[in-house]
Formats: C-alpha cells, structure tokens, sequence
C-alpha cells in the first residue's frame, strides 16, 4: 500500500536536543500524519488540525493549549486541502484510525463526517466518560471534535495477535490486514501504534506520542530532549506503562530495525527523512 507523509500542523520551533545541535537546526513541531491508499478507499492515520480548529482556536483547541504549542493553524496544513492537493477527494476518506484523541491528533475527525474513525475503547472512554480525572484531560479531550457523533470503532484491551514481540496488536474492522492497532499506553489510557506494511514488505510503525525526539530510540545510548521530555512526564497517564513501551520501542529498533521503520507524531526531524510534500514511502 501506498503511504503518503503529511504534516497536519506546525506548532512551536524548538532546539535539537545538545549532542544533536551540530547537525539539526531548531524546526517547528509537527502533526505527522500518514494517507494510506488501501484498496477500497484511502486511510488516515491521525488527522492533525482540522478546519473548525482554524475557524474557532479559542474555542476548539483552548486557551492553554494554545499557549504552549503556538500552533500556526496554517489551512493548506489541514488533512483535508493537502488531500485535494495530492488529487484525492476527502470523501474517499472512508476510515481514520487515531493513536489517540489528544487535540492535535483528533482536529480533523470533523472534517471527515463520511469516516469510520478507530480508537482503542480506553482511549474513548477517557474522553467521553471519564473526562477530568487527570489533571491534562480538560487541556487534551475536546469536545468539538466529534460532537458531530463519528462514527467510532472501537477495540478493547484484550485479544489480538502478536507482532515483534509486542502483544494484542488487533487487524482493524473491515481494513486490510497490513494495517495494524498496536497498544502503546502510558501517555493516554487508550494510546496506540498504527503498523502498516509496505509493498516491499517492510513495515512502519506510527508510534504516536509514545515518544517525542529520535534519539530517544537510540539502542546504544538514548538521548531524551529535556524539554520535551518535560511534556512527555506532565501528559503521561501511568509513567510505567510510558516507560516500558518506550523501552520495547527501543529494543524494535535495536532488534529489527531492518525490517520496521518507526515514526512518532511531533518529531520535525524525524518527519524530514520522508518526503514532506506529500510524499509516499
């Protein structure tokens, strides 16, 4: 399956971590989203900002949020014009499958009312049940995004099959089996990888926000970016389970690096080694 690398949403400049500064220049966040073109219509792999957000940021992305990650709600950055733009039309969007309802990873679900949108049940029931029992949910879960009523697809903690050693990765309803729901929680409950398998059949891993900065991956001696590493400790639901996933993240790139790329959602250097217009890979 084809895949396309899109950035739905620059947000705030930050530094290379130190021991990366020589190399790396200082570059705006992103919201690295992926297109894939299945057979029977196209997948969205998180959906970044979305048109509401850029119509209504006070009210659809908040005052704090908007303070911390000064996101520059650019429209051509939206999932929906860059699909237009690649020759698409959204409504073939059919399905959307979220590593989590984070802000900057749901915006654009409105957009899309056409989608069958997949998330872990956790992970809804976090934001649409449970909403406040931590401290970033009132930051994080907004309502505007799917107070259109989505129509969700949901996936529960149990079951599934394994994959490179990680456990209950689940084939998504009604999607090809080459795309995959990987449970990676820790940052929110219900946070998920999404793998999808290449034509050459090799794989990638969208890794959410289980971690923020490559070098976090390193398997020799991992390089944690201190700011981000601030936001990765303030967002985490259970420090734990972070922990742990982010160290089999690091022993999947140590171990089978040849075989599965893996990406995270806001690296900006990260999302340079792809082709960052629009791409496919």
């Amino acid at each position: 399956m084809r895949v396309h690398h899109l950035n739905c949403g620059s947000m705030r400049q930050i530094p290379p971590e130190q021991s990366d500064s020589e190399l790396l220049v200082p570059a705006r966040a992103v919201c690295h989203c992926l297109l894939i073109e299945a057979e029977d219509g196209l997948v969205l792999v998180d959906t970044g900002f979305g048109a509401n957000d850029l119509r209504h940021p006070e009210r659809a992305l908040g005052p704090d949020f908007l303070g911390r990650a000064e996101p520059l709600l650019d429209p051509g950055e939206t999932a929906a014009q860059q699909i237009v733009r690649l020759g698409f039309d959204p409504r073939d969007v059919r399905d959307i499958v979220l590593t989590h309802l984070d802000l900057d990873h749901s915006g654009g679900v409105p957009d899309f009312p056409q989608a069958r949108v997949h998330v872990h049940q956790a992970e809804v029931d976090a934001a649409l049940t449970h909403h406040g029992q931590h401290p970033e949910d009132r930051i994080r879960y907004r309502a505007e995004h799917w107070n259109h009523g989505p129509q969700w697809v949901t996936y529960e903690k149990t079951g599934g099959e394994p994959w490179f050693g990680f456990d209950a990765v689940r084939e998504l309803k009604g999607l090809p089996p080459e795309i995959l729901l990987v449970p990676l929680a820790g940052h929110t409950a219900g946070h998920c990888g999404v793998a999808v398998q290449r034509d050459d059949g090799g794989w990638l891993l969208h890794a959410g926000d289980a971690y923020y900065y490559h070098g976090e991956l390193d398997p020799v001696a991992p390089r944690p970016h201190p700011m981000l590493d601030i936001l990765a400790t303030a967002t985490e639901v259970e420090r734990p389970l972070r922990l742990g996933n982010l160290a089999r993240l690091r022993e999947l790139a140590r171990d089978h690096g040849d075989q599965v790329s893996i990406v995270s959602a806001h690296d900006p250097w990260e999302f340079a080694r792809f082709d960052t217009a629009g791409g496919a890979a």
